[in-house]
Order: C-alpha cells, then sequence, then structure tokens
C-alpha cells in the first residue's frame, strides 16, 4: 500500500511540474504571440484604463481625457483641437496615434519605465505608472497669431527661436479637430473616411510633412554660397549681370518681375528680387560649393526629428548649368519645408549657426518631476559670421525699404526675404506666397525669432500675389506675439 502511495505521489508531483512548465512555457515564450494576438484586447483595455498624460503649451494642457464607461474606458479630448492639430496629432482608440502623440507615447501612456519609482517590481507585476507630461517649447500667443493670420488660407507657419532652436509656432491650414478621431464608434470611422478623402487634406501637417518650392527665399542661401566663396565681395559693386538672362546651353531667357536688374549690386537684387542676377550667381558659385551651402543649412538630411521626423528639404545634386540657375532662385527641384525655411532665415540671425529644432522641452511624471529635458543641441555652422552679418544687412534693407515693408514692426529690427514660387505644368498653377524673417525687440541683445509663412491659395488676381504682400503681414503678427510676451 505505501509502494502505491508513493508512486501516486510521485505521478501527481509530475503532473505539477508539467502545469508549472507549461505555464512558464505560455507565460514567458508564448506570451508576444498572444499579446499580438488581435482577439487579445487586455492591451488595449489596460491602455485606455486609465486617463493619458497631457500635452502642455505655455504650462497649460492642451489636451485631457474623458471617462466612457466603456469598456476602454478613457478617450483623447482637446483643447483648441484644430489650432494645436500639427503639434499634438491625435491619439485615436481605432487608428493610433500621430505626432507628438505618437513620438511621445510612451511617456504619455504611462509605459516609459522611467515614470516608474520601482521599475523592477511594476515590470514584474505589469503595473503601469501613470500618465506622464509632454511639456513644448511652443508660445500660445505666437501658434494663435499664426493660425489667425493663415485664416483658414491652404499654407503654414513654422517659427523658431535662432538661439536655440526651440520651435515657438507651428501651424497648417486647414487643420482639423482630432477629438473626432479619439473614440471607436461609427462617428470616429465616418470622420476618418471625411478627412481621407478631404481634397484640402486637412490632416496634413504642411508646416514640415510638406515640401514647396521656395522661390525667392533661397535666394539667401545663394547669396550665403557667393559671399562664403568670394565671388561678391562688395554688396554694392555691379554684379555684371544681363537681363534677360540666357540660361546657359539653352535659348531660354530667364526674366525680372521688376526693371533695374541689369548689372545689379548684391544689396539692389536681393532688395528687389532680381532673379537674373541670383541664377548666374549660382552657376559662378558652382554645384558643389552650392550644394554644399545648401546642405550646411539642412537641405538633403533625411534625419530631422522634432521629435517626430520632418521630409527632407532637397537640393538636387545632380543639375546641369541651366537647372543649377533654376534651382539657386529656388526653382526647379529645389524642395523645402516651411520649417527648413524657417531654419534658414534662424542661421542669419545667428550668426551663420543652424541649430537643431526641438519641440518638446522636457518631459514629467504625472506630479512635475522632470524625467527627461531638451538638453544643448548642437550647433552648424551655416556661413561664416562676417557673411551671416552682411545677409542681416540686406534682409534689414528688404523690409525697411524693399519688397517686405509689410513685416516692420515699430521699435523692432526686422530683417526678412520675400518670394513668390511657381509651380505646376508650365507654372500654371496659383503661385506660392513665401516669407521668412526673423526680429530682434529694441530690448533685446539677440533676434528673438524667425519665421517662415507659405500660402498655397490667395483671393488675390495671380499676377497681384506676392510674399510682400500675403505671407509678410502674417510673419509680422507671428514676430509682435512673440516679442511682447
Amino acid at each position: 500500500m505505501t509502494r502505491h502511495i508513493r508512486h501516486a505521489a510521485v505521478f501527481s508531483c509530475l503532473l505539477l511540474l508539467a502545469l508549472l512548465v507549461n505555464a512558464a512555457r505560455v507565460q514567458v515564450v508564448q506570451s508576444p504571440a498572444y499579446d499580438d494576438n488581435p482577439a487579445n484586447r487586455r492591451a488595449d483595455i489596460a491602455r485606455y484604463g486609465a486617463p493619458r498624460g497631457d500635452i502642455l503649451v505655455d504650462g497649460a494642457p492642451v489636451t485631457g481625457s474623458r471617462d466612457t464607461g466603456e469598456q476602454l474606458r478613457y478617450e483623447r479630448t482637446y483643447r483648441d483641437g484644430p489650432l494645436y492639430a500639427p503639434v499634438t496629432g491625435f491619439s485615436s482608440q481605432r487608428y493610433g496615434t500621430t505626432l507628438l502623440e505618437h513620438s511621445e507615447d510612451g511617456v504619455l501612456s504611462g509605459a516609459d519605465p522611467a515614470l516608474s519609482a520601482f521599475p523592477l517590481i511594476d515590470g514584474v507585476t505589469r503595473a503601469r505608472p501613470p500618465g506622464g507630461q509632454v511639456v513644448t517649447t511652443v508660445n500660445r500667443r505666437a501658434q494663435r497669431a499664426a493660425y489667425e493670420g493663415l485664416g483658414g488660407r491652404k499654407g503654414a507657419v513654422a517659427a523658431v527661436e535662432p538661439s536655440t532652436g526651440r520651435v515657438l509656432a507651428l501651424v497648417s491650414t486647414p487643420s482639423y479637430d482630432p477629438a473626432a478621431l479619439s473614440g471607436n464608434g461609427g462617428a470616429v470611422r465616418r470622420a476618418w473616411a471625411r478627412l481621407n478623402t478631404d481634397p484640402d487634406q486637412p490632416m496634413l501637417n504642411r508646416a514640415v510633412r510638406q515640401t514647396y518650392p521656395p522661390g525667392s527665399t533661397f535666394k539667401v542661401v545663394t547669396a550665403a554660397a557667393a559671399l562664403d566663396a568670394g565671388i561678391v565681395n562688395d554688396l554694392d559693386a555691379p554684379t555684371d549681370s544681363p537681363a534677360p538672362y540666357t540660361l546657359p546651353g539653352t535659348t531660354t531667357s530667364l526674366t525680372n518681375e521688376g526693371s533695374g536688374c541689369e548689372d545689379a549690386p548684391l544689396r539692389a537684387a536681393f532688395e528687389w528680387s532680381c532673379n537674373t542676377v541670383f541664377a548666374k550667381l549660382g552657376v559662378r558659385v558652382g554645384v558643389r560649393n552650392m550644394v554644399a551651402s545648401a546642405e550646411a543649412f539642412g537641405f538633403n538630411d533625411p534625419g530631422v526629428r522634432i521629435p517626430f521626423a520632418v521630409v527632407p528639404s532637397t537640393f538636387d545634386k545632380a543639375v546641369d548649368q541651366a537647372q543649377l540657375a533654376l534651382s539657386a532662385i529656388g526653382q526647379y527641384n529645389t524642395r523645402a519645408t516651411p520649417l527648413q525655411m524657417a531654419m534658414v532665415a534662424a542661421a542669419v540671425a545667428n550668426g551663420g549657426q543652424v541649430r537643431t529644432p526641438y519641440l518638446v522641452e522636457r518631459t514629467t511624471r504625472r506630479g512635475g518631476m522632470t524625467v527627461s529635458t531638451a538638453g544643448s543641441r548642437p550647433a552648424r555652422q551655416a556661413m561664416h559670421p562676417s557673411t551671416a552679418l552682411r545677409l542681416k544687412e540686406l534682409m534689414r534693407d528688404v523690409v525697411r525699404e524693399g519688397t517686405g515693408t509689410n513685416a516692420a514692426i515699430p521699435g523692432a529690427v526686422v530683417g526678412g526675404k520675400t518670394g513668390t514660387a511657381q509651380h505646376g505644368v508650365g507654372n500654371s498653377g496659383t503661385p506660392y506666397a513665401w516669407f521668412i524673417s526673423w526680429a530682434q525687440g529694441e530690448r533685446d541683445i539677440e533676434p528673438r525669432v524667425a519665421v517662415a509663412v507659405v500660402v498655397e491659395d490667395s483671393s488675390l488676381d495671380r499676377g497681384d500675389i506676392t510674399g510682400g504682400d500675403v505671407a509678410a503681414p502674417i510673419a509680422r503678427g507671428v514676430m509682435e506675439a512673440v516679442l511682447t510676451s
């Protein structure tokens, strides 16, 4: 009898051991497969079982969470959703996350181990700390000035602090309300379908995810390349530039919008945006030096993140001389995001240095304890400091007495450059109106803001669309908002 009991006990132990081994196999080996199984909603239930952390602008949240009482309990809410959509993106129970909601999801959802006071214990128990907060660099007044300045027209605004790279405004219109996508019901599906079929593409972040021909605003880069290369030494010396200018190797004549550009000095050519002068300068600088200068400003860089990805601005490396001439005036294959052109203006304002742009100042726990900070950002020398000084002078002239007078701010030093970019088959599209600028208050020791504005459509007649008339007033509003903050 004792022998039978012993055999039964051993068999029971083996069964128990088998159960433990199988449980360990399920928990350790097969756990990822179960976690990724679409039928397993435990992860979603846990993810939406607590309020999401907030995104802050000027210390105040522009996001929130609403208790629905359903299985996926909390869904995202937004304050001034269309205003901040190019910054926040959306957080949807059905369609996932975008922009800051995506790049900072670990902090906002509470999944980032850095939020936990006891990460090892929480890792074992799978407990999730409360979602943290993301503190942005955005200036509330500048953001609203940009949004209201565009007034629903298709376009975008980017503003940065030249000395640091902090993104002060990021606006894209037409916009949308991210709250329409927060839940998972039929209304969300209908909103998704409507937004994705809208020909105006309201979910496209034009400030960082759309490139445009920069037109004459790119002449800042061409001027920097010519000054750095020693092609131009005297801003007031004639440039030996015919008007019209026959593109090299072709019979095509390049003309100017106005008169007085023949042999114009760089100062006058910049002030009145002479295409012929800058096209010939680009050819004289050469492909290698033009590419090097453009890339020093940030063109052709696929790795820009703020922290979400920014599409690369491009300057074609494989061009003939005629194509180079057009590229040098911001046409042909030259393409730029508004953020990139804000960086160009910022480089001039910052003594020739380009600071890496960033949108997140710091992340914190729910109680405010700092988890991470932006820290110091690397700088890249886009041009010689002496070149930057001369370009600041040229940009001031544009606002003081040239094509950018609509950007002038009483009591402040403002520099700018207008642009009107042609596009479409045979340049048949409505021209894009550009303006890039920087501003320094009368009590400031250095420029405090650099701005880029692009407007895709305008109510004006085609011949009346200029960056100075359409885009410069918007830039002025943004700069005033920063200088008075």
